[in-house]
Formats: C-alpha cells, sequence, structure tokens
C-alpha cells in the first residue's frame, strides 16, 4: 500500500515530521496524483488545518524531511520561523560538474518568462542564498559529478536547481533545468533543524 511508504520520523501532540518519498506531490492544489502528501495526512493524520498542516513543501522530484503542525498554534509558530529564517535546511544533491570543494551563490531568483513553473536567476526577482560544500567525486559515463552537502540559506521555489543549473551544474535527472544524465532527480533534504529540535531522514541512500 502507498501509505507504508511514508516514513514518520518523529510525531508528539503539536508536530508530525515526515520522510517524504521520490515522486510524491507535497500538496492536492492542481494536482490529482494519488501520490500526494495531503491527501495521505487526511487519511492518515487528519486535521482541520489548510493543507492539513503542511508547513513547507519539497519538489515531487525531491525526497526527505518534510514538517506537518497538528494544530493552529504550532503552524503559525513555524511559519513565522521560516519567515525569519530561523529554520535550518541542510540537503545532499548529486550534481553534473567538477565543482570546487567549497561554494556559495548569492543570487536574486524571479519566475521564468519561458517555461510554465520553471524559475531563473534575475535581477527583478528576490535575494536567494545556497552554500555548498563536495563530500566526494564520481565519473558517471565518462562524466565528472560532485556529491555536495548544501545550506539552504533561503527558501525560495527551485533555489538549490536554479542556482547550481545557472553556473552549469545542474542537479542529476533535472531535465527541467538542463541534466544531461538520466534518471530521477538527485536532490535530497537530509536535515531540518530549529531551537533544539533536529531532524534528519533515516535513508541517507537516496
Amino acid at each position: 500500500m502507498e501509505e507504508e511508504k511514508i516514513k514518520i520520523i518523529y510525531e508528539d501532540d503539536n508536530l508530525i515530521v515526515l520522510d517524504k518519498p521520490v515522486d510524491w506531490v507535497t500538496t492536492k492544489e492542481n494536482n490529482k496524483s494519488e501520490k500526494n502528501i495531503e491527501r495521505w495526512l487526511e487519511t492518515n493524520r487528519k486535521n482541520d488545518l489548510t493543507r492539513n498542516g503542511i508547513v513547507h513543501r519539497l519538489d515531487k522530484g525531491t525526497s526527505g524531511v518534510l514538517l506537518v503542525a497538528k494544530n493552529e498554534k504550532t503552524l503559525n509558530y513555524l511559519k513565522d520561523k521560516f519567515k525569519k529564517r530561523k529554520i535550518i535546511k541542510k540537503y545532499t544533491a548529486l550534481i553534473e560538474g567538477d565543482l570546487p570543494l567549497v561554494g556559495e551563490m548569492n543570487l536574486p531568483i524571479g519566475r521564468s518568462k519561458y517555461g510554465f513553473g520553471k524559475f531563473k536567476v534575475s535581477e527583478e526577482g528576490k535575494n536567494a542564498l545556497t552554500k555548498f560544500r563536495v563530500i566526494k567525486k564520481y565519473d558517471i559515463d565518462g562524466k565528472k559529478v560532485s556529491l555536495v552537502d548544501i545550506d539552504l540559506m533561503t527558501g525560495r521555489t527551485h533555489q538549490i536547481r536554479v542556482h547550481f543549473s545557472y553556473l552549469g551544474w545542474p542537479i542529476v535527472g533535472d531535465k527541467l533545468y538542463g541534466g544531461k544524465i538520466p534518471g530521477r532527480i538527485r536532490l535530497h533534504c537530509r536535515e531540518i533543524h530549529f531551537d533544539d529540535y533536529k531532524f534528519v531522514s533515516p535513508d541517507e541512500e537516496r
């Protein structure tokens, strides 16, 4: 059954932390897919909050840690934390290219006029900061790829995908942003922490 694919990392009276699988959509908006976190919550952990308490989103092809509030007080608290950039999100990605060992991209991001649901680096966009560190480098079919740890300092839509693609380093499997190596998008939200809480995805082999 599909619900068996959803792992609950943590749960108490206020919060659920899920490990979102690849190819699951986060919310129901304009989407009829059965692989849908919001629909799964309505069946398994239903509440009366907007989007059943989902606090933030992960792209369909992105896996990893997802926060869900169980009451209005927690939802507003976490939204405020995100707005003030007091929630730290760390990702792992497999990137096409021979990247420098460390780096950061401080480039504004806005909507693209040349593709529905697509974003781009734009002077008219919102500020966006991404930092990274290379863990290991590989060869895939004669192409250099880099496994990187990523600190997402701001939370713009498609931020990681847009930043790396802009510099000529698309994420493996990311056809929308120029990925040449076939397969699924190799992007995983491995860790979220705020206050004294730290939530880590139990599945590091993504």
